[in-house]
């Protein structure tokens, strides 16, 4: 999870203080590739994890972190590096405190996992009819919501993770547990970010 983090950061960071790149890569046809492409990995890796060796899952996860930099190198461009890092660090100790609930925590938060998923859909789709509407009140929900939404997954994908080990490792699934590891390290990673992203559209400083 973390080298995906690096990657998408150092690829954002490279391309988005290049105004030139990130005109090129946000207008006409190429916009939307930057878009869904990373949407459309994240689909397809976890379509065909059990066809998959752990290797390549690996190197999907990599490939997939760096188009993320990819489709958020925009930030560079639209909020000053101090509010970028700013919200970085507030990410990192929400996400550390979420994440370390999920793993100690004696009760059982399974039953969220169906209502944060049906919320994340519901985020997708608001997030999608908001390109053509550009309402900031519609933006401004979805961004607080989409906090909610991502600090509860944290919790839950970490206590779900810990489960699914406990669980192999008891079984002797051996073959199964490095890449139960790699989508465990997708989904923190998604949740991670997406509440960066989230908490940068409340509260970033604008260039």
């Amino acid at each position: 999870m973390s080298i995906g983090l690096f990657l998408t950061g150092g690829v954002a960071y490279i391309v988005g203080n290049n105004e030139t790149r990130v005109m090129s890569l946000f207008t006409g046809m190429s916009r939307w590739v930057v878009m869904f492409a990373p949407l459309v990995v994240v689909f397809a890796m976890g379509s065909m994890i059990n066809r998959l060796r752990a290797s390549t899952a690996q190197l999907i996860f990599y490939a997939f972190s760096a188009l993320m930099g990819l489709s958020i190198s925009y930030i560079f461009m639209i909020y000053t590096s101090v509010s970028i890092a700013q919200t970085f660090l507030v990410t990192s100790i929400a996400f550390a405190g979420l994440s370390l609930y999920g793993y100690t925590t004696k009760r059982n938060i399974s039953g969220m996992g169906s209502f944060l998923i049906m919320g994340v859909i519901g985020l997708i789709v608001a997030s999608i009819v908001n390109i053509w509407m550009q309402s900031p009140a519609l933006m401004y929900a979805i961004s607080v919501i989409g906090v909610l939404i991502f600090a509860g997954l944290t919790a839950y994908d970490t206590q779900k993770i810990k489960n699914t080990y406990i669980q192999m490792a008891q079984n002797g699934q051996n073959e199964w547990i490095e890449k139960s590891a790699i989508m465990g390290a997708l989904s923190l990673y998604l949740d991670f970010l997406n509440m960066f992203i989230f908490l940068l559209h409340l509260f970033g400083n604008r260039n």
